[in-house]
């Protein structure tokens, strides 16, 4: 289960791999390794992909 802490400026979500979205996989957003788990910063001033707007 995914982690997300709404901050300011965007989100900071808190994954293991398998709940990676292509975006997130391809590193077209800013992703951090650390151990197993992936931090990634999802910006509010990116556009959402068109898998995101599906929800």
């Amino acid at each position: 289960m995914a982690v997300r802490i709404k901050l300011p400026g965007g989100t900071l979500k808190m994954k293991v791999y398998r709940e990676l979205r292509d975006r997130e996989r391809e590193r077209r957003v800013p992703v951090l390794k650390m151990g197993s788990l992936y931090f990634i910063w999802w910006s509010n001033r990116q556009r959402p992909s068109k898998d995101e707007r599906r929800g």
